[in-house]
């Protein structure tokens, strides 16, 4: 079994849809295939879209973020700032590349790739990835792990796992035809 430790910068928009956080997250326990990484200002923004966009209440947006916080508690990524005026991506998502070149991580996964073009990060040694498309890649460096956590959220869910499957092509369109060829 191949297992990688491989560090990501999970963008807030990735951490905010809770369907695909979960899995990023799931793909995080042992054996793990990733290593999650954020930043105090990433929570902040995850806070801010699910009470604001997503209508969560304070207290179940205040339980999530102390539920990263205790289950991972070397993910945050700290004294940056001053990395954050020297980056030229889109102002709004500086910080997110700031936090992963202090810690030296070179992917950074989001939704939002138009605000991290190659040429803003190929001088840092960074690219940003679409969570599908990192995902296929973990689907093909591991099967039995990335089927292994989705089974555990079909569960969790209780259903079964096509139609867990079929949910995340609403995210992940490519990722989850990609999980339904490899189910027949």
């Amino acid at each position: 079994m191949m297992v990688a430790e491989h560090k990501i910068l999970l963008d807030s928009c990735v951490l905010a849809n809770f369907a695909v956080c979960d899995l990023f997250l799931r793909l995080a326990e042992k054996p793990r295939l990733i290593l999650p990484r954020w930043s105090k200002k990433i929570l902040i923004e995850v806070r801010r879209t699910h009470t604001e966009k997503l209508g969560w209440t304070d207290s179940i947006a205040d339980s999530f973020q102390n539920a990263l916080q205790d289950n991972f508690p070397e993910a945050e990524v700290q004294d940056y700032d001053n990395l954050i005026p020297v980056m030229q991506n889109h102002e709004k998502d500086r910080h997110v590349l700031a936090a992963a070149v202090r810690d030296q991580i070179d992917t950074i996964i989001t939704f939002n790739l138009k605000d991290f073009k190659p040429v803003h990060l190929e001088h840092w040694r960074v690219i940003a990835i679409h969570p599908q498309d990192y995902l296929i890649t973990l689907l093909e460096l591991n099967k039995g792990v990335v089927f292994a956590r989705l089974t555990d959220i079909a569960i969790n869910r209780k259903q079964d796992l096509e139609t867990t499957v079929i949910d995340f092509g609403k995210s992940l369109p490519k990722f989850a035809n990609a999980l339904l060829e490899d189910i027949g």
